[in-house]
């Protein structure tokens, strides 16, 4: 009998990490085919065809490959890596709290950013380079996280009272940011509130893909070595130091990685929200609950996400460019709500 169960045990994970290879596959050429058609769509028609002909060097039709490299294809790999480290962030921090209500921007983790960026942009415009600018909003994120983290402690930290903290304070962060918004100068101004409404809107490589991009190279594969440690700690506090002792070690780890990877896509992506609470949701639905299979669909279901709401925002009001975070928070708003909604007839 027991080596039955252990065969159909092995067979069942096996079918679980199937599951977990094709949905990525699936992901994977979905986000491909959103991101050619991004790039073949604007005001500048490009037949797809020649997109990938840009993209793979065939030819030279140096007109097309201007607009294709220079102007959109930034925006693109900007708009994978600012969603792909919000849902991931999203997914560490509700498998770490144990709360489906989690995300960085509901926990208070975006507030702090957005108001550590738009510090930054008040109080060292022109005179240090702009790639320190996900510093600034990392920090803000750090700062922002602690203070919650200390508010909501209370012999540990209840996942409810994190929430409950977390709005109250991004409502305080937002008055601060607005405080600093006021006394800026126009053009301060202009650039902090485009940013504050979560927009990729005229991304380029140096600007914003180099500081980005190691961050998202480092802490990506970090979060990936320590899904198992999130497995744990969703059993429980008891049953996880029963299994091994340092929970509050590799929380706080975990935590940082979760803050760092929302800080530095809001340093980038702006306020943009939302996806951190949806992208790790639907990743269950589709993989179910382990850890190792929520990240990688996590990251991908976020780019995705970004990637349509700003191709959207792109195309779908020309000549006008809506921010892409106003379409996912138009999603993500009543997403949340029905949540909530659930996780309160869950707890009665």
């Amino acid at each position: 009998m027991s080596k039955f169960f252990s065969v159909r045990n092995r067979s069942f994970s096996y079918l679980i990490s199937r599951k977990v290879v094709w949905v990525t596959l699936l992901l994977t050429v979905l986000l491909l085919v959103v991101a050619v058609i991004s790039l073949s769509s604007g005001s500048l028609k490009i037949p797809p065809l020649d997109v990938l002909k840009v993209l793979l060097h065939i030819g030279n039709d140096s007109s097309h490959t201007v607009v294709i490299n220079k102007l959109r294809l930034p925006r693109i790999v900007v708009a994978i890596l600012v969603g792909s480290s919000l849902a991931v962030s999203g997914a560490i921090l509700q498998g770490m709290i144990r709360n489906p209500l989690a995300s960085p921007d509901i926990v208070g983790i975006t507030g702090g950013a957005t108001l550590g960026a738009v510090s930054f942009f008040y109080f060292f415009a022109g005179t240090v380079s702009i790639h320190l600018l996900p510093i600034g909003a990392i920090l803000g994120a750090f700062v922002s996280t602690l203070l919650i983290y200390a508010m909501a402690w209370k012999r540990g930290v209840a996942p409810l009272r994190l929430v409950l903290i977390g709005i109250g304070m991004t409502a305080a962060f937002t008055a601060l940011t607005y405080m600093l918004l006021i006394s800026a100068p126009y053009i301060l101004a202009q650039k902090s509130l485009t940013f504050m409404s979560g927009s990729i809107y005229g991304t380029s490589w140096a600007k914003d893909v180099v500081p980005l991009l190691p961050w998202t190279l480092i802490l990506m594969p970090l979060a990936f070595l320590y899904t198992r440690h999130v497995n744990v700690q969703e059993l429980g506090d008891d049953m996880a130091a029963g299994v091994g002792s340092r929970v509050q070690k590799h929380r706080l780890i975990l935590l940082l990685i979760s803050v760092a990877l929302a800080g530095a896509a809001v340093s980038i992506g702006g306020a943009i929200t939302f996806i951190g609470l949806m992208a790790p949701h639907i990743a269950r639905k589709l993989v179910g609950p382990a850890f190792g299979g929520v990240l990688p669909v996590s990251a991908l279901l976020g780019s995705l996400i970004l990637l349509l709401a700003d191709w959207i925002g792109r195309t779908a009001f020309t000549p006008l460019d809506i921010p892409a975070g106003v379409f996912t928070a138009a999603v993500g708003a009543p997403f949340f709500v029905y949540l909530l909604y659930r996780h309160r007839h869950h707890h009665h």
